[in-house]
């Protein structure tokens, strides 16, 4: 067995892991590149290998770094299957269309504006080839064992970073290799802890808070601190949020403040038609997360809605508290830049992130003290409260990944991939220091023989 790191290594972004042997190519993750103009030029760099010579795809979950990429592989002549859990294709049918359908309004936007060095500027996809590529998932169950081919097996186990999300276990005659996908928290608001994995000889694991470990902080109390006080000065709340997992989390904790009486009754948008739709798979998969039907409804019932254009276009203009939840959650594109270029030059409002900030991303220039920001070729002063919180990250931290690996303390290499570089590294070292492992930080496109 060999496998070449094609993506998140040195980065969070871009999962993508090769896999052959017996003749056959599977690459596990097929995510986009984010961040910096050097990552995301990737996504339009061929691939090291032909996508026709890729036998199939598996994707861990649904979140774009993971799944992104893969109307643009089937564009370019992929023509295996997609295997994912029932879960990540339900997500995909929301993520992969909007996705699309984005990147074509941003190479329009950039024709109409004239700011693209690219005359005409393009969409590495559209709606269109997100749609098809969705014809290609096939579901798999978790726990259930599968063989794609003679000599591989393979087997999906809950993550629990969001609905669908799995670890992956790959067998093969002489070996075994498990891919932890993004590992979610013991304690998260929404999700169960992920499930137990069993021993493998090699293990790929995520390291986005490799170096850190989450605040001992109540998110209810953290949230309603922000809440209040940008209330308090009469200003607009606005919450760059991931559509999947992260605007659930923030709905149902508002819901319960306000229920409380722990923040003032103000009105909350969701600007996300997709979050909205998101909510109501959440529903269809009860055994995965910690809400009842009750309170999946109650989720959808408190929000107001924005759907259409016009709708959103209002929102730029509103003179009372308010908290305006919407994607993207690193605000690298979507609705929210034009909520941004309304509010962040106010003293009254509040810019609230609520997960990790990949660098280059305009949130992770905002939450390092940013006094302005380019949206739409355009700067925008920033003198809105900025602030993060962590108590909501949807990721384990170093101690909860060392937990997870604590099942494979007899593997004969542990790669540490999907994390800035410092984060990358600090969990190598405490991998070796708590198990005296062999342990890789790979560099992209780095090979290895299992």
């Amino acid at each position: 067995m060999q496998i070449q790191f094609l993506g998140a290594s040195g980065t969070v972004t871009g999962s993508r892991y090769l896999l052959t042997h017996r003749g056959r190519r599977l690459l596990v993750d097929c995510g986009l590149f984010q961040g910096v103009k050097e990552l995301r030029l990737r996504n339009w760099q061929p691939l090291p290998v032909e996508p026709e010579d890729i036998h199939a795809v598996l994707l861990t979950h649904a979140h774009l770094d993971h799944s992104g990429f893969v109307p643009r592989l089937i564009a370019s002549g992929f023509k295996g299957p997609v295997f994912c859990t029932s879960g990540t294709r339900a997500l995909c049918e929301l993520l992969l269309p909007d996705s699309g359908h984005l990147l074509e309004e941003e190479a329009a936007f950039a024709n109409r504006h004239g700011f693209s060095k690219h005359q005409p500027a393009l969409p590495l996809y559209t709606e269109k080839d997100a749609r098809a590529a969705l014809v290609r998932m096939e579901p798999l169950g978790f726990d259930d064992p599968f063989s794609p081919w003679p000599g591989w097996n393979i087997r999906l186990t809950r993550a629990g970073h969001i609905i669908g999300a799995a670890s992956a276990r790959i067998e093969w005659e002489k070996g075994s290799i498990l891919f932890s996908g993004d590992v979610g928290r013991s304690d998260d608001v929404l999700m169960r802890p992920p499930a137990p994995c069993a021993p493998a000889d090699y293990v790929v694991v995520e390291s986005t808070y490799g170096d850190r470990s989450h605040p001992p902080i109540d998110p209810l109390d953290e949230l309603a601190q922000v809440v209040s006080r940008t209330a308090a000065r009469g200003g607009v709340l606005v919450v760059p949020s991931f559509a999947v997992g992260r605007a659930q989390s923030l709905l149902h904790c508002l819901q319960l403040l306000k229920s409380s009486g722990r923040i003032p009754d103000v009105r909350v948008y969701l600007n996300s038609p997709m979050a909205a739709d998101t909510t109501a798979i959440y529903g269809q998969h009860l055994d995965e997360h910690r809400l009842s039907a009750h309170d999946c409804t109650a989720l959808r019932k408190g929000a107001t809605i924005v759907n259409t254009v016009e709708e959103s276009k209002r929102l730029n203009a509103l003179h009372m508290p308010s908290i305006i939840i919407s994607a993207s959650g690193m605000a690298t594109g979507g609705r929210v830049l034009h909520h941004l270029k309304a509010y962040a030059p106010g003293e009254r409002n509040t810019i609230l992130f609520t997960g990790f900030q990949a660098a280059g991303t305009r949130g992770a220039a905002l939450v390092a003290g940013a006094k302005k920001i380019k949206i739409h070729g355009d700067y925008v002063p920033v003198r809105a409260e900025v602030c993060q919180l962590s108590s909501l990250s949807a990721h384990a931290d170093r101690e909860q990944l060392l937990s997870w690996l604590a099942p494979q303390k007899s593997a004969r290499k542990i790669f540490v991939t999907h994390g800035e570089p410092v984060a990358s590294d600090a969990l190598r070292l405490a991998i070796e220091e708590r198990d005296g492992l062999p342990v890789t930080v790979p560099t992209y496109r780095d090979i290895f023989v299992l």
